[in-house]
């Protein structure tokens, strides 16, 4: 038994191959058929034409013979010789190979003796292979018989005197017609076959090569390059091309979820350690004083301080933890009550507390003219939060005489919130990482700070659970900007502000001519 092929394109080829190869034998098998029957046809034609020429003539037994004798004495006069073979002359001149007269009987006469050049053992196969010559002059028909090695096709005639003419004509024509036929088309047919399993291979390999290309690809994404890409092949057809397109998306996607994965296992590594960090620093802290109190090395004044200082670490842990857990809220998605909130009066009230705690800062808040406001759809905890946390870090990170301006607009497209500051500003390096959770940009003045860097991060969160950016400016020597975007939502008892037909918000104030609109806080 062969073993079956292993690869797509041999399989594709022995299938068209096989296919092809029973097309053809059946092919062969209905023209060997035809021909044997078309050119039978013939030869009974023949003989037919032969027997009704014989029987519509008042030809008898000794008529036959006097026409043998004829045919034998023309047949000398032609050759200059006379054989006395009278029977084949005659026969030549039906067209046929046998002539045989029988008796009334059905055996064999002395008429036309040498009929046809037949021997006795010709004539003796031949009056056996007859079994009813009668009946089958009666009837007509044309039958097969086999004599002296030879098969004859031979139709049976009664002439007048009741004796009976046997004609014949030879078989192995048709027989040696037919064994060509089938000699050329079996060259032909594994000629075309030949061709078939080249032409289907190439096809099939050029075909395929796409199938190829994808095996190459998965391959090398399987070795770690997820960057790889199945190249689209001009030799496939439209599945192949669909199929490459789907697996590229799908590849696409499976890279950008591979990436966020291993983006958020990094973070959440570094969340770990940096959580573990502020938590470590605190928690060592309290725990030296209490065995220090416990063994009892402090006296009155230093068991004050170490109360004093292990109240505020544990006050630091418990607003790290706060902010964490802020942070897992938001992380959350939880569904927020949004209301319309007006971002002019946090940023009054956060100014103020900015105001308190460093009476020495300048301060410009720009608002909108009137009494309008800038009402965003929002959370209004969670975007005092976000105001607080902005001032908080101007506050820690920027000298107390910097001069800080706060800006608020509002029209159909958005509320803007602008808080810029005029700090020492941020390495690009650092301005990336401003969201990033436990970043500091000056490490060392952590301590002093109090900070755990989660104030931006918390922004963030914030901001894109109302819908809304927030982006930065900054350069080093040039402060740092921070620019927010919010929905919009429309004041009690109005509209939100219409843009203007420049893309400038409603009028607000400018300058120092904008009366109450525009406040210096020092």
């Amino acid at each position: 038994m062969l073993p079956r092929p292993r690869t797509l394109r041999a399989r594709l080829t022995l299938a068209n191959v096989a296919f092809v190869a029973l097309g053809l034998l059946a092919t062969a098998g209905f023209s060997v058929m035809a021909t044997y029957m078309v050119l039978g046809s013939e030869i009974d034609h023949t003989l037919r034409d032969s027997q009704r020429s014989l029987s519509s003539a008042p030809v008898t037994a000794d008529g036959l013979a006097r026409l043998c004798t004829l045919a034998g004495i023309l047949q000398a006069g032609k050759d200059g010789r006379d054989d006395g073979d009278g029977g084949l002359s005659f026969a030549k001149a039906f067209k046929q190979d046998l002539f045989v007269v029988l008796d009334e009987d059905g055996r064999n006469s002395s008429v036309c003796e040498n009929d046809g050049g037949a021997d006795n053992r010709l004539r003796a196969d031949l009056t056996a292979g007859l079994h009813e010559p009668a009946a089958l002059a009666r009837s007509g028909k044309a039958v097969n018989v086999r004599a002296a090695g030879t098969d004859y096709r031979v139709v049976v005639t009664r002439l007048g005197d009741g004796s009976m003419v046997v004609q014949g004509m030879r078989y192995s024509g048709l027989e040696h017609a037919i064994h060509k036929l089938l000699v050329w088309e079996s060259l032909a047919g594994l000629g075309l076959l030949g061709l078939l399993a080249v032409g289907s291979l190439s096809a099939a390999r050029r075909r395929l090569s796409p199938l190829e290309t994808m095996v190459e690809t998965a391959s090398a994404i399987a070795e770690g390059d997820l960057s790889r890409r199945i190249a689209t092949s001009r030799h496939g057809s439209t599945e192949v091309r669909q199929l490459s397109t789907a697996l590229n998306a799908m590849l696409q996607q499976i890279e950008t979820a591979v990436t966020e994965s291993e983006r958020a296992t990094a973070q959440l590594r570094h969340f770990l350690a940096d959580a573990s960090h502020e938590l470590r620093t605190p928690l060592a802290s309290v725990q030296g004083y209490l065995q220090l109190y416990e063994k009892g090395m402090l006296d009155a004044a230093d068991k004050d301080r170490a109360l004093s200082r292990v109240s505020a670490e544990a006050q630091r842990m418990s607003r790290l933890v706060d902010e964490l857990l802020a942070l897992a809220r938001l992380e959350e998605r939880p569904e927020l009550d949004f209301q319309p909130v007006d971002l002019c009066a946090l940023v009054r009230d956060a100014a103020a507390d900015l105001a308190a705690q460093q009476p020495g800062r300048p301060q410009t808040l720009l608002l909108p003219a009137g009494a309008r406001g800038a009402y965003a759809l929002g959370d209004e905890a969670g975007l005092r939060q976000v105001v607080g946390n902005l001032l908080s870090n101007v506050r820690a990170h920027t000298p107390a005489d910097a001069p800080l301006v706060i800006e608020v607009e509002g029209d159909a497209t958005g509320v803007r919130l602008r808080i810029a500051d005029s700090g020492p500003g941020l390495e690009p390096a650092d301005a990336a990482r401003a969201f990033d959770r436990f970043f500091r940009a000056d490490a060392e003045r952590a301590p002093d700070t109090g900070g755990a860097g989660l104030g931006m991060a918390i922004v963030q969160a914030v901001v894109q659970a109302h819908h809304g950016t927030v982006r930065l400016d900054t350069a080093p020597g040039e402060g740092l900007t921070v620019h927010i975007t919010l929905p919009p939502a429309p004041a009690p008892g109005g509209a939100p502000p219409p843009a203007d037909p420049d893309g400038v918000a409603a009028p607000r104030a400018a300058g120092a001519t904008a009366g109450a609109n525009v406040l210096a806080l020092e």
